[in-house]
């Protein structure tokens, strides 16, 4: 029976002999205990923020909805959400809607209102073609931090994989990316291996995990991912681009944490069909894990997936990051 260096498949594992990147440190907790932490920062962080409203406001939510169909919500400022609303209006439309639509501006499901808004969400089978390809960018975007979550926790105790980014999400590309570095050096996984990684995030997405999106300091950022040098470095240059020039927005899935901007899909229910396609080394032990994906809602015969397959096993042309903290 062939080896694994993955935790979640029982197969026997096969040691290997590749030496370490020495610029990157085995990390000193193992990733469960990474991300207790990290989980903990972030809801003392929700409490904290929580506290701060000390009455509740109502906002008036204005719907609007196919077919002109509109509704007028009374919610509570900062606190409702839209996928609260959508809990109100209807539960086809709470468990079909990827994200809002609030005031024009694309919204998480899950993001409170903070004032009198007028409220639309957007579904995976929008006609409006510039809705499709915002909603197809969420998706996009959702499932690389999805691919994250499952490649930092797949490798067994003898490798280390550090998270480094992934690139803005691209949908005529091919594939969702996630840059990552790994403590091996020129590997190439064989077809078994890539089935294994899509194994563990076809089983992710099946556990209906909400996108929790939260907005904080950049000193409680640093704190998160102190652990990471790639993240601490960017921090502060994410911080510096944000509206108030020193925030920076984190989501959470299970117990799975990272940056983004966002917007991200409602839940990962709304993820069906999935594969890694491909895995490229781009040199340092840096890595591009690639993959491809359809919405809950949307089938394909074999035949027709493996085509998306065949195109998303391609290098995506996104551009590759550098390893300063590998370097300096």
């Amino acid at each position: 029976m062939a080896g694994t260096r993955f935790r979640y498949v029982s197969l026997i594992f096969r040691g290997f002999s590749s030496a370490s990147n020495a610029a990157i440190q085995q990390n000193k907790f193992l990733v469960p205990e990474i991300r207790a932490k990290r989980v903990s920062l972030f809801e003392k962080e929700v409490r904290r923020q929580q506290a701060l409203l000390t009455r509740l406001e109502k906002i008036e939510v204005n719907y609007k909805g196919l077919d002109n169909v509109k509704s007028t919500l009374v919610m509570n400022k900062g606190v409702s959400t839209p996928y609260n609303c959508a809990q109100h209006l209807g539960e086809l439309l709470m468990k079909q809607s990827v994200v809002a639509e609030v005031n024009g501006e694309l919204w998480d499901m899950h993001r409170p209102l903070t004032s009198d808004c007028t409220l639309k969400f957007i579904n995976m089978k929008v006609a409006d073609q510039h809705q499709a390809s915002l909603v197809n960018k969420v998706f996009w975007r959702s499932c690389s931090f999805l691919l994250g979550a499952v490649i930092e926790d797949a490798f067994k105790e003898h490798v280390t994989a550090t998270l480094h980014s992934f690139p803005s999400a691209n949908v005529r590309s091919g594939s969702f990316v996630y840059d990552i570095h790994l403590t091996l050096q020129d590997w190439h996984p064989s077809q078994n291996e890539l089935k294994q990684l899509a194994a563990v995030f076809q089983k992710l997405v099946r556990h209906n995990h909400f996108f929790e999106r939260l907005s904080v300091n950049t000193k409680l950022a640093l704190e998160m991912f102190e652990d990471n040098p790639f993240k601490t470095e960017q921090i502060p240059n994410i911080a510096a681009e944000s509206s108030d020039g020193s925030s920076v927005t984190l989501y959470r899935v299970g117990d799975h944490i990272d940056i983004s901007r966002g917007p991200m899909i409602s839940s990962t229910s709304l993820v069906g069909r999935c594969s890694i396609s491909a895995i490229h080394p781009l040199g340092d032990s840096l890595y591009r894990f690639q993959g491809v994906a359809l919405p809950s809602d949307l089938y394909l015969n074999h035949f027709a997936f493996g085509i998306l397959e065949s195109r998303a096993k391609k290098l995506n042309p996104a551009r590759i990051p550098e390893l300063r903290s590998a370097q300096e």
